[in-house]
């Protein structure tokens, strides 16, 4: 070893600066800058306090062999050791970033990072330790040195070297993460750097006629990263301290707020549950680009928290995690995006300490979605089921026995039957995006039983509503309650489109009278919860006899001013949710993106809209809805709704005539008519079979049905 130190040529570093070449060229080092994070980047001009490193606590003593198997392990990582210099002259010192060659023995090889204006450097510098990166602590090694140049530094290793603890929190280096700094309308451009769960680095560039006067720390700034694809965080945060170069500037942020309201607080939260086992987080961290496993601590069908090590810390409050995946075992693995929303110290009654980190789901796959709440709500009461698969002939026999399907519906149903026991083995045993069904089971026998149909853009219709006689109040009430739970778990997911809640049924239904009327009552406000009438009717455009209209009378397609007009009408009258949840605004008449989704599951479901004018002003829109025989028993996702907004001259021969040539435009023979508002069916003393009223509930006002809801429930 004695030759090959002779071998290399050496430079003294502990020499007079009068024996230094080129010794009149000043350090082109600001001597502001503080101790950078280790990792990849450049090289590194910081200059730290006198003994930052070493007024650490020691722990304990490293050997020589575990020295080299450390730097071994940097070069595989393709990572970096620091390599301090210390002044002759001045107190201060600097590190460099270098990465160390392959190490067999106890001669280390290091090449710098950045070789720009190492030659200056080294002429008033001296070498003083090396900084090896272990996790969250450093290894300290004070080596000989045999050779310092522009490329590198040749050091010969110790017997031992130090472990000590270079900070409370480990910092992560970034790859491709650009930091936009804005304060005062002035935005400056720059790279994220370095992070942990309660600070970050970012290195910004003032662009002329920019300065860094123009940056006020005593006051606060907001800050945007993001990669090539989306907005990873945006906050407000605090300068803790800055560092400079020549043209450059480093910032250390710390974000002001450790909590952060994604979504309009909600007086009902989703319930959540501590499951075992637990299943694990994993994601590729955003700014680090490397992988992260952390246990869930709780979950909910809106969001979970997770544990991490408060030494170990990456999930920043406001940070959007794009690709997650929580795993339940290696073979049920759920993807979503979510966002950290909250973190919190905890600290265990023996002193343990953790991060308790809350995360939001901001999107997930509609059927794993309802895995995940279909497997919490069987952690509450092992007998309710989510789109279970169902025995047919049990749900059939079912719906007879708790007289669901009473006589007179069965005689309206019967001839469809064979299409109709098609309908629903495709939504109960394939599980389609677009239905769910709820079902309380107990032993094979089923005792409650509610489902739920997306048939309009972002509203879903509550339908199918049956229990058992012996105990029917208790397990309706049981059924009502999964739905609440799903609602209150799903609306805010896009994939879902659940903007609104719609229910049709009977005034003289006493269950759903009290359960969405009361809630109506309730809540008062027509905007946040609607009840509208219909008389209902049947047509046979076989058997009625067929009407010409007038000749002033004319069908024609309907056009947007149409829709318009309807709506001015309907919040005259009404005021309520009816035409936006079941997309009769004019915006969504050309909207056939549902349909088509419909059409993928093998499922019908069309729409078609007329308008009925006398003399060119607009008298009714009328509504023709096509879909599958069954998909509601009561067919009222097959019918035609007739909305009238000008009744004069309007005859019960025109309504009539009007229906009959939609039929024939359409293709419809027997299908029921729901004719708005109800008031003028009695005016023109029209006949119908029966009243509906529609229930419609904004999720915007989903506390105070949650709350109506909520004392119902009390009796389960």
């Amino acid at each position: 070893m004695e030759s090959a130190k002779q071998n290399l040529p050496s430079t003294d570093m502990s020499s007079e600066a009068s024996r230094r070449k080129e010794a009149d060229i000043p350090l082109t080092v600001s001597a502001s800058q503080k101790i950078h994070a280790l990792g990849r980047g450049n090289l590194l001009s910081d200059l730290r306090k006198p003994s930052q490193i070493e007024n650490q606590e020691i722990e304990k003593k490293v050997d020589k062999v575990q020295l080299i198997n450390k730097l071994n392990f940097v070069n595989f990582q393709d990572g970096t050791v620091l390599i301090n210099l210390k002044h002759v002259q001045y107190n201060k010192e600097i590190s460099l970033k270098a990465t160390p060659q392959p190490c067999v023995s106890d001669l280390v090889e290091c090449l710098w990072v950045d070789d720009k204006n190492i030659r200056r450097i080294i002429q008033s510098y001296e070498f003083h330790n090396l900084l090896i990166p272990n996790g969250q602590k450093l290894l300290k090694v004070v080596p000989e040195l045999l050779r310092i140049d522009k490329k590198g530094i040749n050091l010969m290793l110790p017997k031992s070297g130090s472990e000590i603890t270079s900070r409370k929190v480990r910092r992560y280096a970034c790859q491709g993460i650009s930091a936009q700094l804005i304060q005062n309308s002035s935005v400056f451009s720059g790279t994220l750097m370095d992070f942990n769960g309660y600070s970050f680095n970012v290195k910004l560039k003032a662009i002329p006629p920019q300065t860094f006067d123009w940056l006020n720390s005593a006051h606060s700034v907001n800050i945007i990263l993001s990669d090539d694809a989306v907005t990873i965080y945006s906050g407000e945060c605090k300068i803790i301290r800055s560092f400079q170069s020549l043209d450059t500037r480093n910032f250390i942020l710390k974000p002001l707020k450790q909590e952060i309201q994604r979504f309009k607080q909600k007086e009902y939260r989703s319930e959540r549950y501590k499951l075992t086992p637990s299943p694990n987080i994993t994601i590729q961290h955003p700014f680090t680009k490397r992988r992260v496993d952390l246990k869930v601590v709780d979950l909910s069908g809106s969001g979970f928290s997770v544990e991490e090590d408060e030494r170990k810390t990456a999930l920043l409050p406001g940070m959007i995690l794009p690709e997650l995946s929580l795993n339940f075992s290696d073979n049920y693995k759920i993807k979503c995006s979510a966002q950290v929303v909250y973190r919190k110290p905890v600290v265990e009654s023996n002193g343990d300490k953790w991060v308790k980190s809350g995360l939001a789901l901001l999107d997930m796959d509609i059927q794993d979605h309802l895995k995940l709440i279909a497997l919490l709500h069987q952690t509450k009461n092992r007998n309710s089921y989510i789109c279970n698969h169902v025995d047919l002939d049990a749900l059939w026999s079912f719906f007879f026995e708790t007289g669901f399907i009473y006589p007179d519906k069965y005689a309206a149903i019967q001839k469809n039957k064979k299409q109709i026991k098609e309908t629903y083995a495709k939504i109960y045993t394939r599980n389609p995006h677009i239905a769910r069904h709820f079902i309380y089971q107990d032993k094979g026998t089923i005792y409650g039983h509610m489902a739920m149909l997306r048939f309009y853009e972002n509203a879903w219709m509550i339908h199918h509503h049956a229990a058992s006689k012996s105990n029917a109040n208790k397990v309706g009430l049981i059924v009502l309650d999964q739905i609440g739970r799903m609602i209150n778990d799903s609306h805010r997911l896009y994939s879902l489109h659940m903007d609104y809640m719609i229910c049709y049924y009977r005034p003289d239904n006493r269950f759903p009278s009290r359960v969405f009327g009361g809630a109506a009552k309730h809540i008062k406000n027509p905007k946040g919860c609607s009840l509208d009438s219909f008389a209902y009717f049947h047509f046979d455009n076989r058997t009625q006899s067929t009407q010409d209209l007038p000749d002033s009378w004319q069908i024609f397609e309907t056009q947007p001013e149409d829709l318009q007009e309807l709506a001015d009408f309907y919040e005259y009258t009404s005021g309520g949710l009816m035409l936006e949840a079941i997309d009769l605004k004019p915006e969504k008449m050309d909207d056939n993106i549902l349909s088509d989704e419909y059409r993928q599951l093998g499922l019908t479901r069309e729409r078609h809209l007329y308008s009925l004018k006398n003399n060119g002003d607009l008298k009714a829109v009328l509504l023709a809805n096509l879909a599958d025989i069954g998909l509601n028993l009561s067919n009222i996702t097959n019918c035609v709704k007739v909305f009238v907004t000008n009744k004069s001259e309007f005859s019960a021969d025109i309504l009539q005539a009007a229906i009959s040539k939609v039929a024939d435009i359409t293709g419809k023979k027997d299908f029921p008519a729901l004719l708005y508002p109800a008031s003028f069916a009695d005016e023109q003393n029209i006949s119908y079979d029966k009243l509906y009223n529609l229930w419609v509930c904004s999720l915007q006002y989903s506390d105070p049905y949650f709350r109506y809801l909520g004392r119902l429930l009390r009796f389960i």
